[in-house]
């Protein structure tokens, strides 16, 4: 027979990793967030970079009488443009892949609770 301050730890134990797998979705669901965000982020930084090369451009064509800089700002100006372009269809690429990734989850800590209450009655 077991003390009751075994039995009583053993029971706090049992509850213990119960509840460590209750957090593990918690967790998952939060990375999923983290990775949503980061994803969100990664545009945000593409298209500034993307706004500030066609303005650069725009500058060297409008602030200069210089056909060499002229020339530059023709360059820039669709390059930022591309940029801009690729980024959104990156973000929406990862966004798709994330989406995919997240409706296949499955939360399983009711399974679990379930599989350990039926191993240790």
């Amino acid at each position: 027979m077991l003390s009751p301050e075994k039995a009583e730890i053993k029971k706090l134990k049992k509850k213990l990793k119960l509840q460590e797998k209750k957090n593990a979705e918690i967790r998952d669901q939060m990375a999923t967030q983290r990775t949503i965000f980061a994803n969100e982020r990664t545009l945000m930084a593409y298209l500034r970079t993307a706004m500030t090369v066609c303005v650069g451009g725009f500058a060297a064509i409008k602030l200069s009488d210089e056909l060499y800089l002229h020339a530059i700002g023709g360059i820039l100006i669709p390059i930022g443009l591309l940029l801009g372009v690729y980024s959104l269809l990156r973000f929406r690429s990862k966004q798709k892949l994330i989406e995919g990734h997240h409706e296949s989850y499955t939360p399983t800590s009711h399974e679990h609770e379930k599989v350990h209450a039926a191993q240790h009655p």
